[in-house]
């Protein structure tokens, strides 16, 4: 509530203020009538088919209703889709076990859960072992695919960009001039570029007979062209650190690994966290381009209703498509946006007080 009075306060603070904030009201309040109206009043909720939907002017959330199977799951047969549903179980499980604050070595834990979790859902997802029936990577898609790419992505570039930033800053020139011209080069490719030589020539370039998985190309596509933005990001993190500091790890008998490992990238990790977020969502927004690979996405299933016969009755459909997209990535990213800011809080200095 006082941050509300706060608010507003300050909204009416001055002419200039007094002013544009009564311009913005008087927008919302002719805009957001004719938004409710389109999106949720004179929307098409029930039906059974396209038609219920045709002439009519605002959304149609019947297309998310008869096809939300596709747009969450893609093609994965519906026998298993409890597999899929079991990976979320326990990756949200282990999310909040670690966030919880009786956990004890988080880090270590984190690391762990790293690990394991992507092993654990590469079996349950793509089968063919203990029992469970294979499902080709051809059948993923959905919102599904999304997440995987994504976390595989996020979970990946962490220790690599790590790494690579370590690498830059070694004092041996051998390995601090591979790691800058990597990292100078893949940052300056486009993500399309890249992903497009995975898919397109890096098969060219194998022997005959020998053929490696679009997806996992794809993925590691993604994981070695983020890592070079991770390295810079966490470089900035450790470049923050007083030098002091390292040398009072060293004073005290610390080798350069330990007085690393304990001194310099745990609090270089924490300065770093905005960039690491902000890198994690624009992550998430980018895997809407595995559409080049031929697999689609929670985008790409919303993108292939748009061409579908059945489905082209008029402008509604796309702006309502489109619309249900913007809203799914805007709640995953801003849940991103406000986990992080929760976790500086937790971690700054006026809360350890």
């Amino acid at each position: 509530m006082a941050r509300a009075k706060t608010f507003l306060r300050n909204c009416f603070s001055s002419p200039v203020n007094t002013v544009i904030s009564l311009l913005i009201l008087a927008w919302l309040a002719t805009t957001i009538p004719s938004f409710l109206n389109w999106s949720v009043f004179s929307a098409v909720w029930t039906g059974n088919s396209a038609r219920d939907c045709a002439n009519i002017d605002a959304a149609c959330w019947l297309l998310v209703k008869l096809r939300y199977r596709q747009i969450l799951f893609g093609g994965y047969p519906v026998d298993e889709v409890w597999r899929i549903v079991l990976c979320f179980i326990l990756g949200a499980a282990a999310f909040i076990f670690i966030s919880l604050p009786l956990t004890r070595n988080k880090v270590s834990t984190s690391i762990a859960f790293l690990i394991v979790f992507p092993i654990v859902a590469g079996i349950l997802l793509r089968g063919g072992l203990f029992g469970l029936e294979p499902v080709p990577t051809s059948h993923w898609g959905g919102l599904m695919l999304t997440l995987v790419v994504a976390f595989w992505t996020i979970a990946s570039t962490l220790p690599l960009g790590l790494g690579l930033a370590l690498a830059r800053r070694s004092k041996l020139p051998v390995i601090s001039t591979l790691a800058v011209f990597y990292i100078d080069l893949v940052r300056g490719l486009p993500l399309v570029g890249v992903l497009f030589l995975a898919i397109v020539l890096f098969p060219l370039f194998m022997p005959p007979g020998v053929e490696i998985n679009a997806l996992v190309r794809t993925l590691i596509a993604f994981s070695l062209f983020n890592a070079a933005i991770m390295a810079e990001v966490i470089r900035g993190g450790i470049q923050s650190v007083p030098k002091g500091q390292y040398e009072a790890a060293t004073s005290l008998g610390l080798s350069h690994w330990q007085a690393m490992r304990l001194c310099i990238i745990p609090p270089a990790l924490k300065a770093a966290l905005p960039g690491i977020v902000n890198l994690s969502i624009a992550i998430m927004k980018e895997t809407t381009i595995v559409l080049m690979a031929g697999m689609y996405d929670f985008l790409g299933v919303l993108q292939s209703s748009l061409i579908d016969p059945e489905w082209l009755i008029g402008d509604q459909i796309r702006q309502t498509a489109y619309f249900f997209a913007g809203l799914v990535f805007f709640a995953i990213c801003f849940s991103l946006s406000r986990y992080s800011l929760h976790i500086e809080r937790k971690l700054s200095p006026q809360a350890s007080r």
